[in-house]
């Protein structure tokens, strides 16, 4: 953790003098905004980079657009109340980054645009001037954010997957070896699976847009997170359904996630299913001879539908467990 935080600020430092001297070479009026942008959009990996420096000047293009269009209007008019620009100016811009998030440097750029365009009357040229300089800011926190420390989202994917399939086993072995949900355990490894997972699908979406532009060959990361938010699932379902202590298949799914959890973090090959599938063949023959001997007809309807719902269950989680394979097969 402490690695990455220290990547980050190196290359938070070197963009933003990179970009400032830039500025300085070029005769930049307004220097400070190539290096507020570098600061901006430098992030922990090359996709968080990516996506803010897209994010950035969207948002800035449009601000700049929209500022424009109001420091010509009131031109015209003749109305030089600053409170009349920034009203006109912010309210629809507030709005529209409210809705949606990449807009959210356009009241900036607005701001910006508004106070410094004073002293040279002229706001295209002041407009084209804060895009040059966001422009360079950006592209200087690429470049470095490529040369420099270079942090890939799919190291930090495989490092939050590896916490989250840990604890999924670590889930597993309680909720099959005790059945029950009393564990002092049980709710801090359902939080901490719940952070894992989140910090998981936030990765994911980093390594996307670096697949995107073409700066890695792994795989898309979604389904993988897809395939673990299911298995969440199964054992949410399975700890709801399950009362009886259950071993082997305790034994059996903490090792496969555990080691599951491993292969990810070292581009292994996924972990072998049969033991898993040899204790769920015996449990689910188990199941089948109580039915077949009339054993369950006596119990009541909520117990016989935990023993089915529970083979269920357990069957849905091999499925998802084969898919597990599928996709740590392919991060190889």
């Amino acid at each position: 953790m402490h690695r990455v935080a220290l990547g980050m600020g190196v290359r938070t430092i070197v963009a933003s003098l990179a970009s400032l001297l830039i500025c300085h070479a070029l005769g930049l009026e307004q220097s400070y905004i190539a290096v507020l942008t570098a600061v901006i959009v430098t992030q922990a990996s090359v996709g968080a980079s990516l996506k803010a420096i897209i994010d950035r000047f969207i948002g800035s293009l449009g601000g700049a657009i929209w500022g424009v269009a109001i420091l010509f209007l009131l031109n015209r008019l003749d109305i030089h109340a600053e409170w009349v620009a920034l009203t006109a100016s912010i309210a629809p811009l507030a709005f529209l980054s409210a809705v949606n998030p990449s807009f959210r440097a356009a009241p900036l750029t607005a701001i910006i645009l508004l106070f410094t365009s004073s002293s040279t009357h002229d706001p295209l040229t002041a407009a084209l001037g804060r895009m040059l300089e966001i422009t360079i800011g950006s592209v200087v926190a690429l470049a470095v954010a490529l040369a420099v420390l270079p942090a890939r989202a799919h190291s930090t994917l495989s490092e939050s997957a590896d916490r989250v399939l840990k604890s999924m086993g670590d889930l597993a072995a309680i909720i099959l070896r005790s059945g029950s949900t009393s564990h002092p355990d049980f709710q801090r490894l359902h939080d901490e699976i719940r952070k894992s997972l989140t910090q998981t699908e936030a990765a994911a979406a980093e390594a996307f847009q670096e697949r995107n532009a073409h700066l890695t060959t792994a795989p898309d990361p979604l389904p993988f997170c897809r395939t673990l938010r299911r298995l969440r699932n199964d054992l949410t379902m399975i700890g709801r359904l399950n009362t009886d202590p259950l071993p082997d298949l305790a034994d059996a799914v903490t090792a496969v996630l555990r080691r599951s959890g491993e292969a990810i973090l070292g581009h292994q090959p996924a972990p072998p299913l049969e033991a898993f599938e040899s204790a769920l063949a015996q449990h689910t023959a188990e199941v089948a001879d109580l039915r077949k001997s009339g054993a369950t007809r006596p119990l009541p309807d909520e117990t016989i539908g935990r023993i089915f719902g529970l083979t269920f269950a357990l069957d849905q989680l091999h499925d998802n467990l084969k898919d597990l394979t599928d996709r740590l097969n392919e991060f190889r």
